[in-house]
């Protein structure tokens, strides 16, 4: 899968990730506000920085996920998308977001973004099928979801427990 797209909205910029980007990922991965709403949690805490740029390398070899970070379209790194779990053979993924910079939550970024690689996927890789799973209580990004063109199939219930609670898995 190339590795070197480069997906250009109105006001986002899809990039390939980059070994700088880290610091910024780890900044966000201590804000519990920014890591309640994804599906990798961190129960031991955060990753280290040296885990985070390990991960970054990781993620630019594997061949069944395209991540990218997201940019302002005037160059901000804001966050990271990706397509993963890529099967060529069912020709589906799922798709996953996160907005850490909390200034550009409910801006219409990650609807932006999602479309870009929704639309990437399914032109350029010939996917079939791209789904999601969030979890119940993110609302904003149920509601980005839905701009985007994903419609819902179904809920796990209780299927995540999060700070003594169990939550509907969509």
């Amino acid at each position: 899968m190339p590795k070197k797209i480069i997906l250009k909205g109105k006001k986002v910029v899809l990039r390939p990730l980059s070994l700088k980007d880290a610091t910024r990922f780890c900044e966000w991965l201590t804000d519990p506000e920014v890591t309640k709403f994804l599906s990798r949690y961190y129960e031991g805490g955060p990753p280290t920085f040296k885990e985070e740029r390990e991960w970054v390398n990781k993620t630019k070899r594997d061949k069944n996920k395209l991540t990218l970070s997201i940019d302002t379209i005037k160059g901000e790194h804001i966050g990271s998308i990706s397509l993963f779990d890529i099967n060529p053979i069912a020709k589906r993924a799922e798709y996953g977001i996160m907005i850490g910079n909390k200034r550009y939550w409910s801006q219409g970024c990650g609807t932006e973004a999602c479309k870009l690689i929704i639309d990437y996927g399914f032109r350029k890789m010939k996917l079939h099928r791209i789904y999601l799973r969030y979890i119940a209580y993110n609302i904003r990004g149920q509601k980005s979801y839905a701009k985007a063109g994903f419609k819902p199939e179904g809920c796990q219930r209780e299927h995540v427990f999060r700070d003594g609670y169990w939550h509907n898995q969509n």
